[in-house]
């Protein structure tokens, strides 16, 4: 299976995420997204983060195709940065083929995470247009030691199954929002949460 890796806070979600897993899945050609809520993130410690119970739910809330799965894989495997987290989905899934979702903004701050070399070493990564942060991230230091393996966006389809270092700057719409516009408004409305469990998110884990 071809999946897609959308990790974060999620502190709240918002429409942003969704617009992302929804590209990934037509763009790339993928048979699921799954949509990782993270225990903690290094880099937003004490930032007004809400327990990772409702924003499970904020997730749960959201999404809207049954190949959007929301899980809490990374509490299962015991990981905290993202390059032990793709590790440990290699070895227990070694029939997927895995590729990293994220923003712009978060390419923009990519060079500041643990083991970020190794980590675009292991796996494919495709990057979504955020308005105010494009430019900033094909130049960050992250964009400009990865822009010898930047495929064209019109063979984003190929990126799943390409050998890493390998990645692409998808094409699609732009918007602004942010989870953190959406705290300080005070909006963050959640449902019950559906995860699903780790060892039935597909067929292909190692027995």
């Amino acid at each position: 299976m071809r999946i897609g890796l959308l990790g974060g806070s999620f502190n709240p979600a918002h429409r942003g995420h969704l617009a992302l897993a929804h590209i990934a899945l037509r763009s790339l050609a993928l048979d699921q997204v799954w949509l990782m809520v993270s225990p903690g993130n290094p880099l937003k410690a004490g930032r007004d983060m809400a327990a990772f119970e409702q924003r499970m739910e904020s997730v749960s809330h959201l999404v809207d195709d049954p190949r959007l799965v929301v899980t809490d894989i990374e509490p299962r495997l015991g990981t905290r940065y993202t390059v032990d987290t793709v590790r440990k989905l290699h070895r227990r899934f070694p029939l997927a083929h895995f590729v990293w979702l994220t923003g712009a903004d978060g390419l923009v701050t990519l060079s500041r995470w643990k083991g970020w070399h190794q980590l675009v070493k292991a796996i494919p990564v495709a990057v979504m247009p955020r308005p105010g942060h494009n430019y900033a991230a094909l130049h960050s230091a992250a964009g400009r030691y990865m822009a010898r393996w930047r495929i064209p966006s019109r063979c984003a389809s190929l990126l799943p199954e390409q050998k890493p270092p390998v990645w692409v700057f998808m094409s699609g719409p732009q918007d602004e929002i942010s989870s953190t516009s959406i705290r300080q408004r005070g909006h963050f409305r959640v449902a019950q949460a559906t995860p699903q469990p780790l060892g039935k998110l597909f067929s292909g884990e190692r027995s």
